[in-house]
């Protein structure tokens, strides 16, 4: 028996959200930045961000025994860091150093408008391998790295250390997973080549949970950028047409990675899977063969109720954290990515994932809710995508 279903290691962040009052007139952010002008708001909402945190919280509330590995500051962000993690015993592999400050992201949402994000790296700039505990990743079911582009010694050298180290845990018998955040184009991960860097790692990678803009972009940045330079207007999501996606999910499976999950946010989720024998192979798992070979899937979006929603930060992480679970749990695919979906969708109707996420048997009560069981998982080689989002 191992001591840990999983260990989260990579980025960890509090994120410091401005309240902006219910009855704000907004169409555009630029209502809310423009210079000279004063906004009111109802307070500064902090949380517990990064891959580390919202993926070890969800994975923790859906019953399963985690290790959180990261690094923190000793400033006051540091601090209420430390609190939120003390407060749900997660804190055991989160060290602080003094060198720099946490990371943390200002996260600016005003009612109606797309999201931005003013992310500071802080001193997760420093994590490397020697900050990596092999003796948790040891006694541990899976290992999950997140945020590479935010983690400034996995990325350079062409991800070497990256690289080495999903090469290293995936000799010691564990499962490996891998999520990724958007790079910023301005900033020096956006001149990484990360199509060579995936190339490298996902050999060594069971599973990879990129989002849609996160894929597009490192392995079709051209693409990305003739998207995004387009007149459509809307999100980026809505402009990547189902051929480029399949196309996208079969090159990450052909670099390697045996089971790769794309989070589509509302368009849903996109799975590709190789054979997954030697993922059974490391006897931390047990997924049906026959259920999980060779597979491409979409699962529509859960409903979202709109007047429920409190905050879309971590969404993503939450869903991959349910992914995990019902991979650990040796459920079928179809099942993983209903999880995952709900787990998504409920992650919106909260300020703290531990304290209000549902846990996991509710969720398993809103899979078999049949009056509202509106998630359908089909064949993708066949899907038209006719999603039903309302």
């Amino acid at each position: 028996m191992k001591k840990y279903d999983a260990v989260i290691a990579g980025y960890v962040c509090v994120d410091l959200i401005p309240a902006f009052k219910k009855n704000i007139s907004v169409t555009d952010v630029y209502d809310v930045l423009k210079p000279g002008k004063l906004v009111e708001i109802d307070g500064l909402e902090s949380t517990l961000g990064g891959v580390v945190a919202n993926t070890g919280m969800a994975m923790k509330k859906f019953s399963k025994k985690v290790f959180l590995n990261g690094l923190i500051g000793t400033d006051f962000i540091g601090k209420i860091a430390r609190e939120s993690l003390d407060k749900y015993k997660l804190s055991e592999g989160i060290r602080t150093i003094t060198e720099k400050g946490t990371a943390f992201g200002l996260v600016i949402a005003p009612p109606g408008v797309d999201r931005i994000f003013l992310e500071s790296p802080g001193c997760s700039e420093l994590f490397d391998v020697q900050h990596i505990n092999y003796d948790a990743i040891a006694d541990s079911r899976l290992f999950h790295f997140g945020y590479p582009p935010l983690l400034q010694k996995f990325y350079r050298q062409k991800g070497k250390q990256l690289t080495e180290l999903f090469r290293k845990v995936d000799a010691m018998n564990v499962v490996t997973s891998l999520d990724f955040s958007l790079p910023d184009a301005e900033s020096e991960s956006g001149n990484v080549n990360w199509a060579e860097v995936l190339r490298q790692t996902l050999p060594y990678t069971d599973i990879f949970v990129p989002s849609l803009e996160e894929a597009l972009k490192m392995v079709f940045p051209y693409e990305y950028a003739r998207l995004e330079a387009s007149d459509d207007a809307g999100d980026m999501i809505d402009k990547v047409p189902l051929d480029l996606i399949k196309e996208l999910g079969e090159t990450l499976v052909a670099y390697g990675a045996n089971i790769v999950l794309i989070k589509a946010a509302h368009r849903g989720l996109y799975l590709w899977t190789r054979e997954v024998n030697s993922v059974n192979n490391k006897k931390t798992v047990h997924l049906q063969e026959q259920q999980w070979n060779h597979r491409q899937l979409w699962c529509n979006a859960y409903h979202v109720e709109e007047e429920k929603v409190k905050n879309a930060s971590g969404a993503g992480d939450t869903s991959a954290g349910a992914f995990l679970a019902a991979i650990l749990d040796g459920e079928s695919p179809d099942t993983a990515m209903k999880f995952a979906a709900i787990a998504g969708r409920n992650n919106l109707y909260c300020n703290d994932i531990y304290a209000e996420l549902n846990d996991w048997e509710t969720m398993m009560a809103e899979m078999n809710d049949e009056p509202n069981a509106v998630l359908n998982v089909c064949d993708l080689v066949t899907s038209s995508e006719t999603e039903d989002n309302s």
